[in-house]
């Protein structure tokens, strides 16, 4: 999954002489927490809501509210934006970005195209949007977590069950770091089924490996089988 698809593009930005106020003025209209910086169309910084509040709280001590707007008119973008702001390329995937931001501890990056131009904009927001979207919540359905032998065609013993009960298959993800040696986790998001044909679906799931969990997300009915981290 690569940034450049799933960015904000034509993200709203600021120029660095303009006021704290207006800034504040263009996150709010907009419902967005963070702005990048420009200079003659060069990208020198980013400006988020926390740095807002972090300017409002340090300047506000002892001043009434009429001190307080001529104040925030009159402080510059550049006064308490990031500059230097760590960018990441738009060929960049999406789970690098993710690792930049818990790195940095940031709740979002410039993304810049050839040159270093900027190009859009990603925010842990928009992750949660893919995070979503990658496992098929949107479809509803079942989700099953299965603990399984990681050996060639595991997966497929089990998604010839679901196909076979007419199911159709949202999303699969699978990792390693709870399993077991020689085992795996996978999580599998089917739906279409025929409810009344479910029980005899998972009888034959069980025969292909350990179900860890069964979650109808349209029934919202919750099944924990195994005590295992998944």
């Amino acid at each position: 999954m690569l940034v450049k698809n799933w960015m904000s593009k034509n993200p709203i930005t600021i120029d660095e002489e303009d006021s704290m106020q207006h800034a504040s003025s263009v996150m709010r209209e907009n419902r967005i927490r963070m702005l990048p910086v420009m200079k003659k169309g060069e990208l020198v910084g980013v400006l988020s809501d926390s740095d807002l509040k972090r300017a409002s709280a340090s300047d506000a001590t002892m001043l009434d509210i009429h001190e307080l707007l001529y104040l925030i008119s009159k402080i510059k973008v550049r006064d308490i934006m990031i500059a230097h702001p760590i960018t990441v390329p738009d060929n960049y995937t999406v789970e690098e970005t993710a690792q930049v931001l818990m790195e940095h501890n940031i709740s979002g990056v410039p993304v810049t195209g050839a040159g270093g131009k900027l190009v859009g904009i990603l925010t842990r927001h928009d992750i949660f949007k893919i995070l979503i979207s990658l496992s098929g919540l949107g479809k509803k359905g079942i989700q099953f977590a299965f603990l399984i032998e990681d050996k060639a065609g595991s997966i497929q013993l089990l998604t010839d069950v679901i196909r076979k009960y007419d199911g159709r298959i949202a999303s699969i993800l699978s990792n390693y770091e709870f399993a077991p040696e020689g085992k795996r986790i996978v999580y599998l998001r089917t739906y279409g089924i025929d409810h009344t044909m479910l029980p005899d679906m998972v009888r034959e799931l069980r025969e292909k490996g350990t179900i860890i969990y069964q979650i109808d997300h349209r029934e919202n009915k919750r099944l924990i089988f195994q005590d295992i981290k998944a």
